[in-house]
């Protein structure tokens, strides 16, 4: 029998946001993409256009590696960027595994989808780095965002990976060899 070893140094990071960005949007998010992969983060996202295809291009264009969670059965409707396409055939559904999957989450831009995504970040305590994306705050404290605001696509990436440290670290227990 095979024994595998886990990885716990290997940073994950869900892209999201909208299926239909224009091109400064496109831009941003293929930015954010090749930063993710420079850093030698994993590169989650849905897996289909817009911000997901963006992203993963440009993770590729650095070397990076992309796993698409697509909303569909059909492994041809991710976008031909991503490397290992997970289909769900969950619609939207598939929005909870995208989330859960990561360490950190990038918003970009995005419509009701990406709302819902931010949603779940929050309610599983996921870091979530904002770029041109929702705001969202709690009703109770002006002073607490649950979405932290990044200007550019090296800031928010930055923001995650040191987001994702500390998420890991409060997380994960500690590994005990036999």
């Amino acid at each position: 029998m095979i024994k595998y070893k886990k990885k716990n140094n290997i940073i994950k990071i869900s892209v999201i946001g909208g299926s239909k960005v224009d091109t400064d949007i496109y831009q941003l998010a293929y930015r954010v993409g090749r930063e993710i992969a420079r850093k030698g983060a994993l590169l989650i996202c849905g897996g289909l256009t817009g911000t997901m295809e963006a992203a993963c291009k440009g993770a590729k264009k650095e070397g990076g590696l992309t796993v698409g969670i697509i909303p569909t059965q059909d492994e041809n409707d991710a976008n031909k960027y991503v490397d290992i396409i997970i289909p769900t055939g969950m619609g939207y559904a598939r929005n909870v595994p995208i989330v859960l999957s990561a360490h950190a989450v990038i918003a970009i831009d995005g419509s009701y989808g990406t709302l819902s995504e931010i949603g779940y970040s929050l309610t599983y305590e996921k870091p979530i780095i904002g770029l041109k994306t929702w705001d969202a705050q709690p009703y109770y404290s002006e002073n607490t965002p649950f979405i932290i605001r990044a200007e550019t696509a090296e800031e928010a990436v930055k923001i995650a990976i040191k987001e994702a440290k500390i998420y890991i670290k409060k997380t994960q227990s500690p590994v005990i060899d036999k």
